[in-house]
């Protein structure tokens, strides 16, 4: 196999001291946290579920403070509840809640895939339209007396959409990558379709978060190093743990001599660790997460996390039959596949271009 590695001790090693302080401070208090799930868990004493629910509460409220402080030290750390209006924050925290919930089932688990990256969409690109608009005018079905139009107000995202790349890390990046694009098609005035770059890369689940491995694999990624020097590289993951796969990707793209014009990460979920590295790792780089947790096990998964994002969007693969690219998209169903032709064709003409 041609591939790229990269090593946690490698990404490690760009952490700063304050970096290490704050993730401590933060372990601690989750630790405290696992006491009482454990409680909570376990107790038939109704009285003291509710005083660990209070003790658990007063936990996490000082777990978002220390993550706020972080944040205001560091502008490339964008996380939609401390940047956006409070009447904002009810509808990110009921999403997130629902996307964790063991219950919800694998359609409404997509459809709040699809709303989290709409916001995340708005949290990097509205700011570009606040004082600058475009007006849609639109053909209605209604006809009497006369045919009908609307005219609709939306942000200016021209100038800053253009010359993007979505770069997707294959497997669990491919629908909210293209749910970003279409967002991009949707506001430009120009119905701008972003080129796509496709990674294949992969950590080793049967390592520890502290001997992780992360592993492009070069044979079967499929884009062009020209098409993506001086342009503005756009990658989302529904969940950055440990920023081992965006970091690996970028240094590989460094090592051929890319110079990316800008780089913006999107995350549903972003652990504390993992975007600190990311940050750390590379200089011209925005993190934009809906919502940021304390802590990593030792399997390298967010605590508390959602489990597997991309198990839960695409389903699971069996080990010695891991579906292709083009299986996968089939599997999302003639309801995805339609909503996003035009990035759907873009991407089979990009697998496509190199297979050949």
């Amino acid at each position: 196999m041609n591939k790229f590695i990269l090593k946690a001790t490698d990404l490690d090693g760009y952490l700063m001291e304050s970096d290490l302080e704050y993730l401590s401070r933060m372990n601690e208090l989750y630790e405290q946290a696992m006491a009482s799930f454990k409680i909570l868990s376990t107790s038939t004493s109704e009285a003291q579920k509710r005083h660990e629910e209070d003790i658990l509460i007063e936990l996490y409220n000082q777990m978002g403070k220390l993550m706020q402080e972080i944040c205001a030290s560091e502008p490339r750390i964008q996380v939609y509840s401390f940047v956006s209006p409070q009447e904002t924050h009810g509808e990110v925290s009921r999403l997130i809640a629902k996307l964790r919930d063991v219950n919800t089932g694998h359609q409404e688990f997509v459809y709040y895939i699809q709303r989290a990256f709409e916001l995340l969409f708005t949290l990097a690109f509205g700011v570009a339209g606040k004082t600058n608009k475009n007006y849609l005018i639109v053909r209605t079905p209604v006809n009497i007396p006369v045919q009908n139009y609307a005219v609709h107000k939306i942000p200016n995202v021209d100038s800053a959409v253009h010359d993007t790349v979505m770069c997707v890390m294959l497997r669990g990046a491919l629908l909210p990558s293209m749910i970003l694009s279409k967002e991009i098609q949707e506001y430009s005035s120009t119905g701008y379709l972003t080129p796509f770059a496709l990674f294949k890369i992969k950590r080793d689940e049967s390592k520890s978060e502290n001997t992780m491995e992360y592993v492009l694999d070069l044979d079967h990624s499929y884009f062009e190093l020209s098409k993506l020097d001086g342009k503005h590289l756009l990658f989302s993951d529904p969940m950055n743990a440990t920023g081992g796969s965006l970091v690996t990707v970028v240094k590989y793209l460094l090592e051929q001599g890319v110079r990316p014009a800008s780089i913006k990460f999107f995350n549903v979920i972003s652990a504390l660790k993992g975007t600190l590295r990311v940050i750390r790792a590379i200089d011209n780089i925005t993190v934009y997460t809906l919502w940021m947790d304390p802590s990593l096990n030792e399997r390298a998964y967010i605590m508390p996390g959602l489990g597997d994002a991309g198990d839960r969007i695409n389903g699971s693969d069996e080990d010695l039959h891991p579906r292709d690219m083009l299986r996968l998209v089939a599997d999302y169903g003639t309801n995805i596949t339609g909503l996003y032709r035009s990035q759907l064709r873009i991407i089979e003409e990009t697998v496509l271009r190199h297979r050949t």
